[in-house]
């Protein structure tokens, strides 16, 4: 059945993640982040964990076969516009992910490569890796790993501004279109700076205060989901990311309290017209 050009107006974006019991990372940070991005969210569980503040206690992940039919059920019938990957668990879950990311078009993809949780936990089997490197990457508009995820991804030891750019790089010749590599990890004490090389060769850095806090659950989750829900509205890569950077940016600087461990991103924060362009 074909889709009407009525279906196809409003922007929707899809979430390729595992689900985050907790509320504040994975599936569920996307889809709160979509919403307060004024974009209409769907959804692929691949992966489901038993996960607080405190840690990720439990995980299991859906079969491929139902990965599969989730696919298929949304392409027909919801008209996406943009998707994101989140958590994917292993290689078996990563290449299916992948089949169907090549089988339908879901626009722009941001992939970002969740390896580990806030709490240490473990969200992508070692033997997965390098299937992400090799068979998801090549696929992304844009890829935003930390800096230890770009280090797993590359090799590299990355502790100077330089060999963030050097990073970048190398991601960028494994096939990702546009690639942001978030500083949150550095030690600088004062900024966290993310390094963005776009397709077309430029450069940019995007530097934010610091606060002092311990609920910075979901950053990751919730910078790729703003930026995919931006692409899905038809912005461009660059004003995706500087978008996103300022609402992630606002997410913990009015910050909430939940939980007794890494607490969740503050979802409903407001960003001001402008305040993408100041970081």
């Amino acid at each position: 059945m074909a889709l009407t050009e009525s279906v196809a107006q409003f922007p929707q974006a899809l979430s390729i993640a595992g689900s985050d019991s907790g509320g504040g990372a994975g599936m569920q940070a996307d889809l709160k982040t979509i919403q307060e991005r004024h974009v209409f969210a769907a959804t692929v569980l691949v992966a489901i964990t038993a996960q607080n503040t405190l840690g990720v206690q439990d995980a299991f992940a859906l079969p491929t076969t139902l990965i599969d039919e989730q696919f298929a059920s949304l392409a027909a019938d919801l008209a996406i516009k943009a998707c994101k990957t989140g958590m994917l668990a292993d290689v078996e879950r990563v290449k299916a992910v992948v089949a169907n990311l090549k089988r339908y078009n879901f626009g722009p993809l941001t992939v970002d490569p969740v390896m580990i949780a806030k709490g240490g936990a473990p969200l992508l089997s070692e033997a997965a890796v390098s299937t992400v490197r090799d068979e998801l990457i090549p696929l992304a508009t844009v890829l935003t790993p930390n800096l230890p995820e770009a280090e797993a991804l590359t090799g590299l030891t990355i502790t100077t501004d330089q060999q963030m750019h050097q990073a970048a790089e190398q991601l960028q010749t494994l096939g990702a279109a546009n690639v942001i590599v978030k500083g949150g990890h550095e030690a600088n004490p004062e900024l966290a700076n993310d390094y963005v090389l776009l397709a077309d060769g430029r450069s940019f850095w995007l530097s934010s205060p610091r606060i002092k806090t311990h609920n910075t659950h979901g950053t990751g989750d919730t910078l790729s989901a703003c930026i995919t829900a931006e692409l899905a509205k038809g912005a461009d890569v660059e004003t995706a990311i500087r978008i996103g950077k300022a609402y992630v940016s606002a997410t913990i600087a009015q910050g909430i309290v939940v939980g007794h461990g890494h607490g969740p991103l503050n979802h409903w924060a407001q960003i001001h017209e402008g305040d993408a362009h100041e970081i």
